[in-house]
């Protein structure tokens, strides 16, 4: 049996290539939408993929699958659990007419790639719909599972969080049932080996839990022994109390990707391939009306850009602050180094954001002024001039997670996190000058720009609540 990882670092996402190397076929559980990438690991390994496979409706990224049916014709298995709200709706709907190759799955079923089998088990809790995939490979000689792809039910070190319906769909009242279904579907793993290897969809820095470990896989057993979520599993109440306390807010992004999972992913076809813009170009955008994504380092932004435009660095959160903060509506351009562009152009439509137009070359941006156009800065302040400027009058947002806040905050600070501000602007009054801070600068830097965007006036506090908190130590206010 054949097993790759194909690991996300920025979504913390993970797929899984498993193929039978006596027949050639191959599956992919849990792909993203640049496919591209499965299709060649598996023929540079002498494999062909036949089938795509689902653990659930995702939230936190546009699914492959359709796109693998498109592409290659890949058999698609998905759950057929859940009720009503929680069906596939896209699997009738092939382009050109007619419906993809399929199989609805339910909880006991089994469907074979080559000589390995894969045993559906219904694991409600995360969504409704979830369910995970016992691997044993009968080419081998096994009649027990070596592992068993978990999606968002079991991650290394936590559980999938329950709450997500209700805070980020919007399903008033449901996270508390969530969490109660999933207590009991803890119980449904009792009697698997201890040896079954754990592969989760998410790693660290994932939002679809709140504590998932770095390392990459477990087993049944280790997770049985030292996984706080299972083992805050006393009693139902002990469990629900602890899974649903300190969960991180959702990025904005999410309901819309439940939504597009369900309804069907348009399909890409080949990676967009957005054309270089000329400084002519360039200089007839309105940020206003379209999205400007600046990815130059901080201080080069801060200093000078593009008016109305975006900061988004590419780093781990590139994908999660364009998905929070960008409408998938919305015309995109962007600012960026040449040979990062396709990297871009990938995070993008990993979160549903396609209309990617253009791109300029970051090192020429000084180009963009002339007699009728002038870069523009946001201002950034010191712990000293924050001080100032609230004495004044202007008010504070804290764009931290509410865990954060509630650790300590400046007095009187609104606290909306970064990802979830793009909701909340009515919340935000345009008739007051806002501080706006972070822990140490990062997440206020994108929360700044896009107010800035919105026309509001703001400065960023330099180095954030740990600047402020050690200037202010044995201070009194």
């Amino acid at each position: 049996m054949f097993m790759r990882m194909i690991y996300d670092d920025k979504l913390a996402q993970a797929t899984y290539l498993i193929g039978c190397q006596r027949t050639g076929e191959a599956i992919v559980i849990d792909p993203e939408r640049d496919v591209d990438r499965y299709i060649n690991l598996a023929q540079a390994n002498g494999l062909r993929i036949v089938a795509t496979a689902e653990t659930h409706i995702h939230a936190d990224f546009v699914s492959g699958s359709r796109e693998l049916a498109e592409a290659i014709g890949a058999k698609v298995y998905v759950s057929d659990e859940g009720d009503a709200d929680w069906k596939y709706q896209w699997l009738d709907k092939k382009l050109g007419g007619g419906a993809y190759e399929h199989q609805l799955l339910r909880d006991g079923d089994t469907f074979r790639i080559g000589a390995i089998d894969f045993q559906v088990m219904h694991t409600p809790g995360h969504t409704p719909e979830h369910i995970v995939f016992l691997v044993t490979d009968r080419g081998g000689g096994a009649n027990e599972p070596i592992g068993m792809a978990t999606g968002d039910f079991v991650f290394v070190g936590d559980l999938g969080r329950p709450d997500l319906l209700e805070t980020a769909a919007g399903q008033v009242g449901a996270m508390e049932p969530s969490a109660r279904r999933l207590f009991k579907t803890i119980h449904k793993i009792d009697g698997l080996p201890d040896f079954v290897q754990v592969w989760p969809a998410h790693g660290a820095g994932s939002a679809c839990g709140k504590a998932l470990g770095a390392v990459p896989m477990s087993t049944l057993g280790y997770e049985r022994r030292f996984n706080p979520a299972i083992n805050a599993a006393t009693t139902e109440q002990a469990f629900v109390d602890f899974i649903l306390s300190n969960q991180p807010e959702p990025p904005l992004y999410f309901a819309n990707m439940k939504r597009v999972n369900k309804v069907g992913p348009n399909v890409l076809g080949d990676l967009p391939i957005p054309p270089k813009m000329t400084v002519a170009e360039l200089r007839q955008l309105d940020g206003s009306k379209v999205a400007i994504i600046d990815t130059r380092p901080w201080q080069a932004f801060r200093t000078g850009h593009v008016p109305k435009s975006l900061s988004f660095i590419l780093t781990k959160s590139f994908n999660t602050d364009a998905g929070s903060m960008v409408h998938e509506d919305e015309d995109i351009y962007l600012i960026i180094e040449p040979s990062r562009v396709e990297e871009a152009v990938r995070d993008l439509v990993r979160v549903g954001l396609d209309r990617i137009k253009g791109w300029y070359d970051a090192s020429a941006l000084e180009q963009y002024e002339d007699a009728s156009h002038s870069l523009v800065d946001l201002p950034e302040v010191d712990v000293q001039e924050a001080e100032r400027f609230i004495d004044e009058g202007a008010r504070v947002l804290d764009v931290r997670r509410a865990t954060e806040y509630a650790e300590g905050h400046l007095p009187d600070a609104l606290n909306i996190a970064h990802t979830r501000l793009a909701a909340r602007l009515d919340d935000v009054p345009h008739n007051a000058r806002w501080v706006v801070h972070c822990r140490s600068g990062v997440r206020s830097a994108r929360a700044s720009a896009f107010l800035q965007r919105k026309g509001y006036q703001i400065v960023n506090l330099r180095g954030g609540y740990l600047a402020w908190a050690s200037a202010m130590e044995g201070v009194e206010r």
